[in-house]
C-alpha cells in the first residue's frame, strides 16, 4: 500500500480511501460524541491517560484535543486495532507494534488553532524511552473531514526528516502558534518548499517523527477533525500501550500503560486541569 522508497525518501505516504465513506461516518459520530463530552466539563480534564485539552472561547468551550479516547470508546478502540493498520504497519516496523498517541484533533472554523512548525521527535520524553526515532516510529492521521488549505490542514517539508533532530524553538506551545517562516530558516528550511496535504474523508497520511510540519488556521465552514493514531516498533519503546502482537491485536488491560503523563501513578484519578 505504501511505496517504501517514497517512504524513505520523503517522509511521508498518503493511502487514499483508507477508511469507506460509512465507516468514517460512524467514526465521525463517535468523534462528535467525545467532542460532546468535552463541552460538558467545560474545561481542561484529565482521567489518567485521557486527557481534554479545552480552551475558553466568546461563544463557550473550546475543545482542541482528546487525548486516549479509546480507553471508554469501543469504536474508536476499534479503529486503532484495525487489521488495515497491522498490514500497513508491517514492512515499516514490524509485527510488534506498541501504541503512545490516540488523539483527535478538532479545528473550528475562525478558531485560534494553528499548529507551528515542529517535529513529533520533540515530544518523544524521556529521550531514553524512545530508541531509534527515526525508524521505529510512524504517525497516523486519519481525515474526518475534507482536509486541506482551507480548513487549516497540514503542511509538510518533505525530506526535512532526513537531517534528524532539528534546533527548531521548543520554548513554547506548538498549538496556538503559528507557522513563521524565520524559525525555518534559522535551521536552513524554507516554507516555499512545503506541500499542502489535501485529503478526503476516509484518507490516511502517514508521517515521521522527525518531518517537519505545522498547520494554519480553519477558514472553512466545517469542523477540520483528524484523527490521529502514533505507533511504535515495542522493542524499541519502553511506554506506551501494546497495539498487535505478531500482527494480532492486543485489547487495552485493566490498567493503564504509562505513555506521557509522568503522574499516572500518583494522580490518575479524574480531575480537572
Amino acid at each position: 500500500m505504501i511505496d517504501l522508497a517514497d517512504w524513505h525518501r520523503d517522509g511521508y505516504a498518503i493511502v487514499r480511501g483508507f477508511f469507506t465513506p460509512e465507516e468514517v461516518a460512524a467514526i465521525g459520530a463517535d468523534i462528535d460524541a467525545v467532542h460532546a463530552e468535552g463541552v460538558a466539563h467545560g474545561r481542561s480534564f484529565r482521567h489518567g491517560n485521557l486527557f481534554y485539552k479545552i480552551s475558553r472561547a466568546t461563544h463557550g468551550p473550546l475543545v482542541q484535543m482528546v487525548q486516549w479516547p479509546s480507553y471508554h470508546r469501543p469504536a474508536l478502540d476499534a479503529v486503532r486495532l484495525d487489521p488495515r493498520f497491522a498490514a500497513l504497519l508491517e514492512p515499516l516496523i514490524g509485527r510488534d507494534v506498541k501504541q503512545i498517541i490516540n488523539q483527535i484533533h478538532w479545528k473550528a472554523p475562525g478558531a485560534a488553532s494553528d499548529f507551528a512548525w515542529h517535529q513529533d521527535s520533540r515530544f518523544r520524553r524521556p529521550a531514553d524511552c524512545y530508541r531509534n526515532l527515526g525508524t521505529s516510529y510512524v504517525q497516523t492521521g486519519l481525515a474526518i473531514d475534507p482536509h486541506g488549505p482551507e480548513s487549516g490542514g497540514m503542511a509538510f517539508l518533505p525530506r526535512s526528516h532526513l537531517h534528524g533532530d532539528l534546533d527548531l524553538d521548543t520554548s513554547t506551545e506548538v498549538l496556538g502558534n503559528v507557522m513563521r517562516e524565520d524559525e525555518l530558516e534559522r535551521v536552513g528550511l524554507s516554507a516555499a518548499d512545503s506541500i499542502q496535504l489535501v485529503l478526503d474523508p476516509g484518507d490516511l497520511a502517514l508521517w515521521n517523527p522527525y518531518l517537519v510540519h505545522g498547520s494554519g488556521p480553519n477558514r472553512s465552514h466545517h469542523q477540520r477533525r483528524f484523527y490521529i493514531n502514533g505507533y511504535v516498533r515495542a522493542r524499541d519503546c519502553d511506554r506506551g500501550e501494546w497495539a498487535f502482537r505478531e500482527g494480532r491485536p492486543v485489547p487495552l488491560g485493566p490498567e493503564p500503560a504509562m505513555v506521557h503523563y509522568e503522574e499516572l501513578r500518583e494522580r490518575g484519578e479524574p480531575h480537572y486541569v
